[in-house]
């Protein structure tokens, strides 16, 4: 893509996704995590009613009565998007490849971040991580994460769901918001998502396309695996073909949606094609 090609994407990416956050997900986004982010601000004596788990024991001991800490919220908060962009995502069957619906979630909630003054970041990974921008604010810097969206183009093809979390885990040393986006073909990611989800609000978005759910009669079809590259003849008109497909689609699935429940994290489900508006405002708007 020549750099005029993809100015002209990226623009019509912000155009669309800038009004969704400016007119729709902006009070929503801020009331979900507001409050969430707690810092220090100082101690004073304790007074009938406090916290007990909010005494300073140091500074207690040291005046021979209780102190209590006292915190404020963090005004300022710290978006990471997490993006899968392993060779899965170049899957579309009717409307829109995964990974195009993953760019345009990605660039909404970027632009509701930087609305709310919040600093936002991104890191790209497929079994490894690609690229990592450190969290900033700013148009100019969403305009380069969503400029990367759509034209970084992948060195591998697999996923490490567990890998990326590291990493994420790693490198937000403060208390942030996590949009994990990928089509969660991957499993054995449980244990760590419950280690990042004690650190930060956590929030799974699972993109999918419509054959994955419900596999149709094609015929023979020539399919190829895009994360290992391997090519094959597929007998969609077979009843049993089909079904082993809908249900591989559910136990990625049951997965996705065991794993996020007990680590205490949200999630949304997106199908490519159909608006995602609808499950980003049902999630914004949830207690």
């Amino acid at each position: 893509m020549n750099t005029k090609e993809l100015l002209k994407k990226v623009r019509k990416i912000e155009i669309k996704t800038r009004k969704l956050s400016d007119n729709i997900f902006s009070g929503e986004y801020h009331s979900k995590f507001k409050g969430k982010g707690m810092t220090f601000s100082e101690v004073r004596p304790y007074t009938y009613g406090d916290d007990i788990r909010n005494i300073d024991w140091n500074v207690t001991a040291r005046n021979r009565k209780p102190f209590v800490k006292i915190f404020e919220e963090e005004r300022e908060l710290t978006v990471m998007l997490a993006i899968d962009i392993s060779g899965s995502e170049n899957f579309g069957t009717k409307y829109q490849l995964k990974r195009e619906t993953i760019t345009e979630i990605a660039a909404t909630l970027a632009f509701s971040a930087i609305k709310n003054n919040d600093k936002v970041g991104l890191v790209m990974f497929s079994d490894t991580v690609e690229l990592f921008i450190p969290p900033k604010k700013g148009r100019s810097h969403v305009l380069n994460i969503i400029r990367q969206l759509v034209d970084y183009r992948p060195v591998r093809r697999q996923t490490d769901i567990s890998g990326s979390l590291r990493f994420v885990f790693n490198v937000m040393k403060k208390r942030g918001i996590v949009f994990l986006i990928s089509d969660f073909l991957d499993e054995n990611y449980a244990d760590t998502l419950k280690i990042v989800a004690k650190k930060h609000d956590l929030i799974g978005i699972r993109i999918f396309d419509p054959y994955e759910k419900s596999p149709r009669n094609a015929g023979f079809v020539l399919m190829q695996d895009t994360e290992t590259g391997a090519k094959y003849y597929l007998d969609t008109s077979s009843t049993k073909v089909r079904r082993q497909i809908a249900e591989l689609f559910d136990n990625y699935s049951r997965y996705f949606k065991t794993a996020f429940r007990k680590s205490g994290s949200g999630t949304i489900e997106v199908e490519t094609g159909q608006s995602y508006v609808k499950a980003l405002m049902n999630y914004f708007k949830s207690a």
